[in-house]
């Protein structure tokens, strides 16, 4: 076993032992994948303001999100095929995220069901909403959110569309996956992964399959989800959707001022500052570079959060300086998961709680809510017109 330092090692890792079509899905950006480079690369220009002689002791991380207690400002964001890196992998992922003390998100899309998530974790956990043309369904899938717990709906405000992602047409990442004899021959490089699916039986959408109409397996899964996603999705819709729900509402999407002032206005408890991690609009900003004129705009009227390129604590630390009161990752606890399963989550989660925290100590803090814009060189800040 390699010795894990860092999410990178994850990565690699993962990437050995998780099929090609499946790690590709998680790590993959659409056209040019120039929106899903920047927000990494734009994180790494952004620099930090070392101070010394200052008493480092008693640090907290401690927050909260959408009312939610956090040991650091992270949760896990909703992933699709989450339980396709690893076999169970939203169960795992929730038992790792209720361990360590921060959010789980489960995906509409996500291989195990909401009611596997309950049944696994017995504690409150989010839950992702896609905009449908079935409305029973999504009445159907929010009263099964309640029932299971979740104390918060989030609702996905980008994929009305779907972006083109490249890898996936090559690999025939469809549902189900088409068998060619290139991805049977990668299956048979991954004995560790089989292995695990043979001991599960969730290999399908377990909130869609045998839930939705006309749903009753993979193979009629495809068509239906064709016709599904909804284009007409406007602010109306999510009033509507506030008011059925009830609960916390998080809207996740936002990457412009004027929308999200409208999110503000919309009554939900929080907006997420994102770019569907480069998977949707090609060419967009980065969601780091989006974040302060959004959070300038209306964080005192609503919870700002981002998601998209944070791989380290450091990259929580910036966002945080920024203005998110939160942030949500997906790839680093995919390639946790991927690597090695639950065990794999809980190293990705100390590896950003530890470089948050010293982080947080060489900057000068010894506590999470203290930190502000300061700690980040301005020069750094002015190169990306911030």
């Amino acid at each position: 076993m390699p010795v894990i330092t860092c999410i990178e090692d994850l990565r690699l890792l993962a990437k050995k032992r998780v099929p090609r079509m499946f790690y590709d899905y998680a790590d993959s950006g659409s056209w040019t994948e120039s929106t899903y480079r920047a927000n990494e690369s734009d994180f790494q220009r952004i620099k930090l303001r070392q101070r010394v002689a200052v008493n480092m002791e008693n640090r907290t991380l401690r927050t909260q999100m959408a009312g939610a207690d956090a040991a650091m400002p992270v949760a896990i964001a909703p992933t699709g095929l989450t339980g396709m890196q690893h076999a169970d992998g939203e169960m795992l992922a929730a038992r790792a995220a209720k361990k360590f003390g921060i959010p789980f998100t489960l995906s509409t899309m996500s291989i195990c069901s909401i009611e596997d998530i309950a049944a696994a974790t017995q504690a409150p956990f989010w839950f992702q909403l896609y905009w449908m043309r079935d409305r029973d369904f999504m009445d159907s899938l929010m009263d099964r959110a309640k029932a299971a717990g979740c104390t918060a709906l989030m609702l996905t405000l980008d994929l009305q569309v779907l972006g083109q992602r490249h890898k996936d047409l090559k690999n025939g990442m469809t549902a189900p996956p088409k068998p060619t004899l290139a991805n049977i021959l990668n299956l048979m490089m991954k004995p560790r992964w089989c292995l695990g699916m043979a001991g599960t039986k969730r290999h399908g959408f377990g909130n869609l399959i045998g839930h939705a109409k006309g749903v009753s397996d993979m193979s009629s899964l495809s068509a239906w989800t064709r016709e599904q996603f909804d284009p007409k999705l406007d602010w109306s819709d999510i009033e509507w959707i506030k008011k059925r729900w009830g609960g916390k509402l998080i809207l996740k999407g936002v990457m412009d001022v004027e929308d999200a002032r409208l999110a503000a206005n919309s009554g939900a408890d929080a907006l997420i500052v994102s770019n569907h991690g480069g998977r949707q609009l090609d060419g967009a900003p980065s969601s780091i570079q989006a974040l302060p004129p959004i959070a300038e705009a209306v964080g005192k009227q609503i919870e700002v959060w981002m998601d998209g390129g944070i791989r380290s604590g450091q990259d929580v630390l910036k966002a945080w300086a920024l203005g998110a009161r939160g942030t949500l990752i997906g790839r680093p606890f995919l390639y946790g998961l991927g690597a090695m399963g639950e065990a794999g989550v809980t190293q990705c989660l100390e590896i950003i709680r530890k470089e948050l925290d010293v982080t947080m100590a060489f900057c000068g803090h010894t506590d999470i809510q203290t930190v502000d814009k300061n700690i980040l060189l301005p020069g750094s800040l002015r190169e990306l017109g911030l």
